[in-house]
């Protein structure tokens, strides 16, 4: 078979070796435009996983490799005056001269034909080789010579950064981040040999320009040239971590990060492989590591096909394809966690140095608190001692043996929670007639003797035209209080460090709906429904009965059912309240412009959106002892184009609290039924997050936290002040006691 390979950096180098060392037999060329000493960049990293791969593909260049690498095992974050190592991580890195090196001289060992300053400007009369390898690199001709088939997708997203290197040698892949008049700046490091390391520089555009880092235009640069004048300011910036080392230049300009996509990897005999296919954030990846494991899975697929036919080949790149795109697809997803991380973390400033490490360290869902905990369980001892001492507001140094976060302490307004678990009451048949069946209590005080310091008793209607299905139970007639008075004094007798709090709804739009065993919003038969109401006019689902817009009379009606409500929940000795003003519900249509379309004082501006639900709210502060836990729930986004802003969201939060709530219950989506959260650990946290660390905390989070691992992760990180576990639970309803004691 003929290979021809356009482009000889070490994707396309290695491609050739491993096909050469294949089947001598092949003829191998690889056109390269550089000279053999030509090269840009610095050092190349690599995982121990990677590594093992690359010693089975070609154990000669590997040894060559892992004698020249550099080798490492720490993670450290140097931030706000302090240095914090994480451990089992396992790298190695080498310079990229070296490695290009190495596999030039190995690919002429194997017979391969390497053809350098050779520039490709006509790759038709490549085509009629057996196989053409588009290894060309991030600005690929071949890529764009078949465009209309690969269907490339290039997406300019992060931060500015300029690739240098120091003879500062560091022991330890490094994150520093350094706060000036124009901005943070943050350097990624790691070492590649005895006396040289990498040293890339990232910061957001308005820092860069509003340090004057823009008076070099970088496309006035010249191909190797270097931007002087921003490597003179980026050394004295660092320069108390260079130890008196200056930073080194190699055609060092800044740059945009491109992300590279594409739709299809292969075109009849062409195949693409490395930055020409696809491109992951420095943060997490090294694009030279992806293109070696292309050319490996490449190899692999054409040796268990039968390439000799135009079938067979298409056959092997249809294979090379399958195989290797779903882990590129995932390192990408992991990169573009690590690139959004990083484009926010400054939400973070003011973090203690243990809670920004563990948030840098957690940054893409790949790591979480047990993965860091196997990796490095001194690190995590260190963590979880921070955490106790800081939630039992204790001095240094702290509990000997700490608690992890899940069963640290938490003040929430009035009230000192026991632990950060918080549970959610549901079950089939809850209500009878707006009366809490024995079914759901029954539950309520289960649940109790798990351990759990707050438990929300879901969906308790505060009007029977507020319920969203029959079987909700509720608090709107004075009948239902002795059965919830009773339920609760048995939870108290039984579980006296366990407040459980009722989440007022009325289910506005989204209400007349069968029980939800049965299925979401599905609208009852006409002859048992009840009016519905929103803030605008409209169906919540296109089966759903038209709910008519809330007028002023509704208003007052409505304000007041939830006024007597809450007085009922008094009664009954409920310890906490949660008036629920998200998810698409009566309140929640009023916050939303999606849903929101008045024209009078309660639509339009978001000032006026909020004018109900913070009249509501207001009532019900009024009517709720001081000496009780205040909640609100609400959609931070709706996850949908049009939907809420976050700029609106940090206002509806900072405004729900400062009319009263003690807590805040952050979702997202909902608001429309094409507007929900894909179904992953801690959907919601990205909005908790924003909510915690841009208006203030205590912030409550849910949504598939299914272990006390994912809570711990949660808490660690700054997500969340609380959690709901769940779903699901496990069958003994003491689990979480046990887990507690057993800590």
């Amino acid at each position: 078979m003929r290979v021809t390979s356009v482009g000889g950096g070490p994707g396309g180098l290695y491609s050739a070796l491993l096909l050469k060392k294949a089947d001598p037999s092949h003829e191998v060329t690889v056109y390269e435009r550089n000279a053999p000493d030509d090269t840009f960049g610095f050092g190349v990293v690599f995982s121990a996983a990677t590594l093992r791969e690359l010693e089975d593909a070609d154990d000669v260049s590997f040894h060559r490799l892992w004698r020249a690498a550099a080798r490492w095992d720490p993670v450290e974050v140097r931030y706000g005056g302090s240095r914090i190592r994480a451990g089992g991580n396992r790298f190695a890195a080498i310079s990229r001269h070296r490695l290009l090196r190495i596999l030039q001289e190995r690919a002429a060992e194997l017979g391969v034909d390497v053809r350098f300053r050779t520039e490709v400007d006509d790759l038709d009369r490549l085509l009629d080789a057996d196989l053409v390898l588009g290894a060309d690199g991030i600005n690929s001709r071949v890529r764009a010579r078949f465009e209309d088939t690969f269907r490339p997708r290039l997406t300019r997203e992060g931060s500015k950064f300029i690739w240098l290197g120091t003879t500062q040698r560091f022991d330890a892949f490094t994150f520093i981040f350094e706060e000036t008049e124009a901005g943070t700046f943050q350097a990624h490091i790691y070492p590649f040999s005895e006396d040289v390391s990498t040293f890339i520089v990232e910061c957001t555009e308005q820092t860069w320009r509003k340090a004057g880092l823009d008076a070099v235009d970088p496309a006035s640069l010249s191909p190797g040239q270097s931007d002087q004048h921003s490597i003179a300011q980026l050394s004295e910036l660092f320069r108390d971590h260079l130890d008196g080392h200056g930073l080194v230049a190699n055609n060092s300009k800044w740059l945009d990060w491109t992300t590279v996509r594409n739709q299809r990897w292969s075109h009849g005999n062409v195949v693409l492989l490395g930055d020409a296919a696809h491109t992951a954030h420095f943060s997490i990846g090294s694009g030279t590591k992806l293109a070696l494991e292309d050319a490996i899975a490449l190899t692999d697929a054409l040796a268990r096909n039968d390439v000799t036919t135009s079938a067979g080949l298409s056959a092997a790149l249809a294979d090379y394809e399958s195989a290797r795109k779903p882990s590129v697809e995932g390192i990408q997803r992991a990169a573009a966690e690590s690139l959004d991380w990083f484009a926010r973390y400054r939400r973070y400033w003011g973090f203690d140095p243990p809670q920004f490490t563990y948030s840098l360290l957690t940054r893409s869902s790949r790591v979480d608190y047990e993965n860091l905990r196997r990796r490095d369980p001194d690190l995590v001892h260190h963590l979880d001692r921070w955490f106790t001492r800081r939630a039992l507001d204790r001095p240094a140094p702290g509990p000997a043996v700490p608690s992890p976060p899940a069963f640290t302490p938490l003040q929430v307004g009035p009230r000192r929670l026991a632990n950060r678990v918080a549970l959610l009451v549901q079950a089939p048949g809850a209500g009878d007639g707006g009366a809490p069946t024995a079914t759901l209590l029954g539950e309520l005080q289960d649940l109790a003797d798990a351990g759990a310091s707050l438990l929300v008793v879901d969906a308790v209607a505060v009007s029977a035209d507020g319920r969203s299905n029959p079987e909700d139970p509720g608090l709107y007639d004075d009948e239902h209080v002795p059965a919830w008075s009773s339920a609760l004094a048995a939870v108290h007798e039984r579980a006296s460090g366990t407040l459980v709090a009722a989440r007022l709804l009325h289910a506005g739009p989204r209400g007349a709906t069968a029980p939800r065993h049965r299925g979401t919003d599905l609208p009852l038969p006409p002859s048992q429904r009840w009016p519905l109401y929103a803030a605008s006019p409209g169906r919540y689902t296109v089966a759903s009965p038209p709910a008519s817009a809330l007028d002023r009379t509704g208003m007052d009606r409505v304000r007041e059912a939830y006024v007597a409500a809450t007085r009922r929940a008094v009664a009954a000795g409920f310890d906490a309240l949660e008036v629920h003003a998200g998810h698409g519900y009566l309140l929640g249509s009023f916050l939303s412009p999606l849903t929101n379309r008045r024209d009078d004082d309660h639509g339009g501006p978001l000032a006026n959106r909020l004018r109900f639900p913070l009249e509501v709210l207001h009532a019900v502060r009024e009517a709720w002892p001081d000496d009780r836990l205040l909640s609100v729930c609400f959609s931070a986004s709706d996850l949908r184009r049009g939907g809420l802003p976050e700029d609106e969201a940090l206002e509806i939060a900072r405004r729900f609290r400062d009319a009263g709530a003690d807590l805040l219950h952050v979702v997202a989506g909902q608001t429309t039924p094409t507007g929900r959260a894909e179904f992953t650990t801690g959907f919601n946290t990205p909005w908790s997050d924003l909510v915690r660390n841009e208006a203030g905390g205590p912030v409550l989070t849910s949504g598939n936290l299914p272990t006390l691992a994912d809570v711990n992760h949660v808490l660690m990180s700054g997500a969340a002040d609380l959690c709901v576990l769940g779903l699901p639970f496990v069958a003994t309803p003491k689990w979480l006691a046990d887990d507690t004691r057993s800590e």
